[in-house]
């Protein structure tokens, strides 16, 4: 079987996917034929968090290339099995695609979201083998507070600060990101959304006042470097919860809220 490389056909796919909505609770699930579904994987305890993952993936023997999905809900809420359906949409075209549970704020503020996002990337290099994953094939995707989670994890490879624990021997790079009206730059959010200022304080420990230094380190933005993966960002102008100035992308498609 032939796969698609994860580069600018997947970031395509993913948009495409995700414009459509494939969203779903997880009693309305109907597994595909030919796809494999395991729900509650433990991938990282940290912080004594036992977090869990739910894994679709393609029958055959593989590699398959990989996507990490990644749930929104401002960092203090939001559940991974709102991508549970995408996640079989995404292995029925022959990719492994995991949702994850991570920390949320204000119990866990930044940068505890960022580890756990790394540590699901380093889990699914050391379990390839056994899911049938190509540990060169890992992109990630995610919608707002998850779309700015992806993006950080697009250009802060190799970062020492944001690794975390677990599976340390594995890298937590990802080949490409799909970021939906998740923000760059969160320095740029106060004013211009409707709960920046609600949300962003509980994220950071204070607001961006108090702590700036924690904003700026917070945001893709300030990380951007040659390196950082292939990424489409994909907002909307009138979105109230994300302001359009804070995203700051190369690449726009219309998508939330837009008239």
């Amino acid at each position: 079987m032939k796969h698609t490389p994860l580069a600018r056909p997947t970031l395509l796919l993913l948009a495409a996917s995700l414009l459509l909505g494939f969203h779903a609770h997880a009693a309305e699930l109907a597994i595909p034929a030919g796809v494999q579904f395991e729900r509650g994987i433990e991938f990282s305890n940290i912080a004594d968090q036992h977090l869990q993952l739910d894994l679709a993936q393609p029958e055959g023997p593989g590699p398959f290339p990989a996507i990490l999905c990644i749930h929104g809900g401002g960092f203090r809420a939001g559940k991974r099995e709102s991508y549970d359906a995408f996640c079989l949409t995404l292995a029925q075209k022959g990719y492994v695609a995991v949702t994850i549970t991570y920390r949320l704020a204000p119990a866990f503020p930044f940068p505890a979201a960022v580890l756990d996002s790394k540590a699901a990337v380093r889990w699914l290099r050391a379990n390839a083998a056994k899911y049938h994953i190509d540990p060169q094939r890992i992109g990630v995707t995610g919608g707002s507070a998850g779309g700015h989670l992806a993006q950080f994890l697009g250009v802060t490879a190799g970062v020492h600060d944001f690794e975390g624990e677990g599976n340390l021997e594995q890298s937590s790079a990802v080949k490409c990101v799909v970021n939906f009206y998740g923000p760059s730059d969160l320095t740029q959010s106060y004013g211009k959304s409707v709960d920046a200022a609600e949300v962003l304080p509980l994220f950071f420990g204070g607001n961006l006042e108090q702590k700036r230094r924690e904003h700026i380190l917070g945001s893709p933005l300030y990380w951007v470097n040659p390196n950082a993966a292939p990424t489409l960002c994909v907002h909307g102008t009138e979105d109230k919860y994300v302001g359009f100035d804070s995203l700051h992308p190369l690449h726009f498609l219309s998508h939330r809220d837009l008239s």
